[in-house]
C-alpha cells in the first residue's frame, strides 16, 4: 500500500451548528456525512433552486468523464485535486487507478470533516500513491511545495478545480491562485475547472437569491460568474473540445439526447 496523509497537526475542529458546504453537498448527492443543519439549508435551498441537485449530480458526473478523458486518451498519470470535498462513490483516485493502477493523486482540502474522513477513505493502489494534505485554496503556494512531496512537477499533472474557484470571493485572487498553481506545473499539465455561473442561458439567475441565503445561513460564502470571468482562468491554456460548456454536457455523448443545461460551467485545458 502506497499512501500518506499530510495534515497540518491538530485535532479536527468540527463545527456542526453551521451548515457548510462540503456537507451540503454531500447531502444533495444522497451521501450520509451531513447534520441536521446541513440538511435543513440544503432543503432550504433546493427550495429556491430545484435544480441545485441536478448541478451537483452533474459535476459529480463531468469529474468521471473528465478523469477518465485525462488518464485513458492523454496520458496523465498525476492528480492534484484542490478542493477535494467528502469522499464519495468514484472519486479522482479510483477512477484514475482503475485505468492506470500506478497514478498518484494529491487531494487538497481544508475542512476538519474531509480531513477525518480522507484519513480513513482514502486508499490507493499498491502501484499508485494518494496523498491528503491540509491547505487552501487561497494559498497556492503552499499547495505546490506540500503536493511535491508527492509530485513530479517535471511531468504533466492534471489540476482539478472542481467548484472551489466559487468559493474565492474575489476575482482577481482567484485568477491568481490558478495562474500560480498552473505557473509551477510543466507544458503538458491540465486545467480541469468547474464554477457555477448566474447567466440565464443556463438558468443562473436563481443561483443569485440562493446564495444570498448561503451566504446569510451557512459557510464558506460563496459566489457566482458570468461566462467571461469564468473563461478568463482558462486564459493562457488550450481548451480541449467542446470548450468551456455547461458541465453537463462537457463529452457526455449523444445517447438518448443532449443531457439537460445546469448553470454550471465545466472545461478542460491544456497548458502548452
Amino acid at each position: 500500500m502506497s499512501e500518506t496523509h499530510s495534515t497540518s497537526g491538530g485535532s479536527p475542529r468540527l463545527n456542526t451548528g453551521v451548515a457548510h458546504n462540503a456537507r451540503v453537498w454531500n447531502y444533495w448527492l444522497g451521501g450520509k456525512d451531513n447534520y441536521e443543519v446541513d440538511q435543513r439549508v440544503g432543503e432550504h435551498v433546493a427550495g429556491m433552486f430545484p435544480v441545485i441537485r441536478d448541478v451537483a449530480r452533474a459535476d459529480r458526473d463531468f469529474l468521471g468523464r473528465a478523469v477518465r478523458h485525462l488518464t485513458a486518451e492523454r496520458g496523465v498519470r498525476q492528480f492534484l485535486d484542490i478542493g477535494t470535498g467528502l469522499p464519495t462513490v468514484d472519486n479522482t483516485h479510483e477512477i484514475a487507478q482503475r485505468i492506470a493502477p500506478d497514478a498518484r493523486i494529491v487531494y487538497v482540502d481544508n475542512d476538519p470533516i474531509v480531513l477525518v474522513h480522507a484519513r480513513s477513505l482514502l486508499t490507493s493502489t499498491s502501484e499508485g500513491v494518494t496523498d491528503y494534505i491540509d491547505a487552501d485554496v487561497h494559498d497556492p503556494d503552499t499547495i505546490v511545495e506540500r503536493a511535491a512531496a508527492t509530485l513530479d512537477f517535471g511531468r504533466p499533472i492534471a489540476v482539478m478545480m472542481l467548484g472551489i474557484l466559487n468559493f474565492v470571493l474575489d476575482t482577481d485572487e482567484a485568477r491568481e491562485t490558478v495562474r500560480r498553481v498552473m505557473a509551477a506545473v510543466p507544458s503538458g499539465s491540465f486545467l480541469v475547472l468547474t464554477h457555477p455561473t448566474y447567466d440565464a442561458d443556463l438558468g443562473g439567475e436563481g443561483n443569485i437569491p440562493a446564495m444570498e441565503f448561503w451566504n446569510a445561513n451557512a459557510t464558506p460564502p460563496i459566489t457566482a460568474r458570468g461566462r467571461a470571468e469564468i473563461a478568463a482562468f482558462l486564459e493562457g491554456l488550450d481548451l480541449v473540445e467542446p470548450g468551456l460548456v455547461p458541465c453537463s454536457q462537457w463529452r457526455a455523448g449523444s445517447g438518448s439526447g443532449a443531457p439537460a443545461v445546469v448553470p454550471q460551467f465545466g472545461a478542460v485545458a491544456v497548458k502548452p
